[in-house]
C-alpha cells in the first residue's frame, strides 16, 4: 500500500498529530492490521520516499512505535517488528489499530468478556456511592444519547460519555481508569453497530441501569448492566449474520 501522509492530520488518532503525527498512524496500523509482518525489517529510506517526508519525522515515529512495543532496533538487524508477545496491547492506539484491522472478532469478543467483568461490578458500586453530580453526568450523557437516536448528535460519542460517566461513579480509581482500555474498543463497537443495525435505541437499556442507579439498588444495577452488555452481544451477533442485516448492509 503506497500513502502519503500530507493533509491526513484531520484523521489522526495520535496525540502528536501533524506529518509526525500521520506517520505513527500510518505505520502502527500497518503493523497491527499484519501488512508490515512480524519480525519484518522496515527500510527507513523507503518509508521516507514513499510517505514523503524527512529522516527526522520517521525517526521520530519510530521511537513512539518502540514505547509501544511494536518495534525495536539491532545493530546490523536494523529496525524490526516486534513479536505480538512485545506488544503493549494495553496502549488505547495499540488497542484503536487493532479494531480498525479486517479480523476484529476476537477482539470484539475479548472486549466483551472484559465488559462483563468490569461494568456490571462499577454499576453496582456506582448504585452505592454515587453523587447528585454523578447522576447529572449519567443523566447529560442519557439526555444526547435519546437525541442521537432521533438524528442529533453523535450516537458513539453519547454512549462513550454514559459509560465514562459510569466508571466515574464507582469512585473506584482504578476502575475509572479502565476506560482507556474499554473506550478505543467500545468506540470501534459502536461505529459497526451504528453503521449496520437500523432502527436500534439504546437508550432505554441504559436508562435502566441509570435508574437503579439512582434508586441505589445495587443487585438491580448489576442486572442492568449485565443486560446491557447481553444486548450489545446480541447486536454483533446479527452483523455477523448477513440473513439478519439489512438490505443496504449485505450489498
Amino acid at each position: 500500500m503506497t500513502s502519503n501522509v500530507h493533509g491526513a492530520g484531520s484523521e489522526l488518532g495520535y496525540r502528536g498529530r501533524g506529518i509526525h503525527g500521520a506517520v505513527v498512524e500510518e505505520l502502527g496500523r500497518r503493523i497491527l492490521t499484519g501488512e508490515v509482518a512480524q519480525g519484518a525489517t522496515l527500510d527507513i529510506a523507503s518509508l521516507e520516499a514513499e510517505l514523503d517526508v524527512s529522516r527526522s519525522v520517521i525517526r521520530e515515529a519510530l521511537r513512539v512505535l518502540k514505547a509501544k512495543g511494536l518495534i525495536d532496533a539491532r545493530q546490523k538487524r536494523g529496525t524490526f517488528v516486534q513479536p505480538r508477545t512485545e506488544w503493549t496491547l494495553l496502549d488505547p492506539d495499540v488497542i484503536r489499530w487493532q479494531f480498525e484491522g479486517q479480523d476484529s472478532q476476537q477482539l470484539f469478543n475479548d472486549l466483551n468478556e472484559l465488559r462483563n467483568i468490569i461494568e456490571p461490578a462499577a454499576a453496582g458500586l456506582a448504585a452505592l456511592r454515587r453523587t447528585e453530580a454523578d447522576l447529572q453526568a449519567l443523566d447529560a450523557s442519557l439526555a444526547q444519547m435519546s437525541e442521537a437516536t432521533h438524528g442529533v448528535g453523535d450516537p458513539v460519542q453519547a454512549d462513550l460519555l454514559f459509560h465514562r460517566a459510569l466508571l466515574a461513579a464507582s469512585h473506584n480509581e482504578l476502575l475509572i481508569r479502565t476506560r482507556i482500555v474499554l473506550e478505543p474498543g467500545l468506540a470501534a463497537r459502536d461505529q459497526v453497530v451504528h453503521d449496520l443495525v437500523e432502527d436500534d435505541d439504546p437508550t432505554p437499556a441504559h436508562a435502566a441501569v441509570l435508574d437503579a442507579i439512582r434508586r441505589r439498588d445495587p443487585d438491580v444495577a448489576v442486572s442492568a448492566a449485565s443486560a446491557l452488555l447481553a444486548k450489545s452481544l446480541l447486536d454483533l451477533d446479527s452483523i455477523r449474520s448477513p440473513a439478519s442485516l439489512p438490505q443496504r448492509a449485505r450489498d
